[in-house]
């Protein structure tokens, strides 16, 4: 298969270069400059370094008219930018792509998250959600699952999850990305997949503060359960299959995220309760944490459809400052008894 990755963050590299062993993969950053480096010290030292990038791996970047006579021979299109990229992306390749004569191949994402409702144009919506809008002639889908991209850059085993309402979609990444050490999943239940991906950067941020303030393991356990539980709930609400929870874009996703070291948003919680400010806690991380973004769109679609989050609430009051650390621990374990 011809590959075509745009966005040469960490997990875009780490499959880009999990996948250049079997496949022709061409690696798309938004900087010139960072692609020829990438091309030319065949690292990428910023987002992913002390992985090699292999010989077989073609960098480009630039200008993103500079992607489009490669789509002519493309046979799967990753978009590996942050949530914050991903309409722009569609909506540029749902026209260069029937360009290019390709119309039918099949386009796909790695973010997780809501797209923050604050952005212009944008309300608060899934990737699947943001495609049916901007780009609904495309074939779409996304890859999903717990992953850390230093991991899979290593070669070490990982498990994903391809989800697509279309088979060929799916079969698409399955073909691209299994291999010895990867193994992928087909799942149809995109909107599960895609919730399970948003709500567990969320519930990482509240374990690391959890953490953080040294409260144990049974409160992390608390937490990861009661997470699962509330993202499940809004799962439901609209649409996904409740089984997709227990696998591994849900429950496994939710796991690695929550207690890996490697995490983003698990690194912020344990920021916050060091008594560092959101911004600096963000800013020492160098790359996106997506839970910090869709907190608080998560929250607002739960409201919209009547869906009770209260860990979702309390580390959003946390990022606006409305709660201290210890403060939205205590306000969670002093909400009333209900029934599990």
């Amino acid at each position: 298969m011809h590959l075509t990755v745009i966005g040469a963050g960490a997990w875009g590299t780490a499959l880009a270069i999990a996948a250049a062993g079997t496949h022709r993969v061409r690696l798309w950053a938004r900087d010139r400059a960072q692609a020829e480096r990438l091309q030319s010290e065949r690292v990428n030292a910023r987002y992913l370094p002390g992985a090699a990038l292999p010989q077989s791996l073609e960098c480009d970047g630039g200008d993103p008219a500079s992607l489009a006579p490669s789509l002519a021979a493309t046979d799967l299109v990753v978009i590996a930018t942050p949530m914050a990229g991903l309409r722009q992306w569609l909506q540029w390749l749902s026209g260069a792509l029937p360009a290019a004569g390709r119309g039918d191949i099949p386009v796909t994402w790695l973010c997780k998250g809501f797209e923050r409702a604050c952005e212009p144009s944008a309300d608060g919506l899934l990737g699947h959600e943001i495609a049916a809008r901007v780009a609904p002639d495309l074939r779409v889908g996304v890859l999903s699952g717990p992953s850390f991209a230093q991991e899979v850059a290593a070669g070490l085993p990982t498990a994903l999850v391809a989800a697509g309402a279309q088979a060929p979609v799916r079969d698409a990444l399955v073909a691209a990305f299994h291999g010895p050490t990867l193994r992928v999943y087909a799942n149809d239940d995109i909107v599960g997949v895609e919730v399970g991906g948003a709500v567990k950067n969320v519930m990482a941020i509240a374990t690391g503060l959890c953490d953080g303030l040294r409260l144990g393991h049974n409160a992390r356990a608390a937490l990861i359960t009661r997470g699962l539980a509330e993202m499940t709930r809004l799962g439901l609400a609209l649409g996904a299959r409740a089984e997709t929870f227990m696998g591994l874009s849900g429950l496994g996703d939710l796991v690695l995220t929550a207690t890996g070291d490697l995490s983003r948003n698990r690194q912020v919680g344990l920021l916050l309760a060091q008594g560092l400010t959101l911004t600096q806690a963000v800013d020492s991380l160098g790359h996106v944490a997506e839970g910090v973004y869709s907190a608080r769109t998560v929250a607002q679609r739960a409201r919209s459809l009547g869906v009770r989050m209260p860990i979702t609430d309390a580390v959003v009051a946390l990022l606006d400052g409305a709660l201290q650390p210890r403060d939205a621990v205590a306000r969670l374990m002093a909400r009333d008894p209900v029934a599990e």
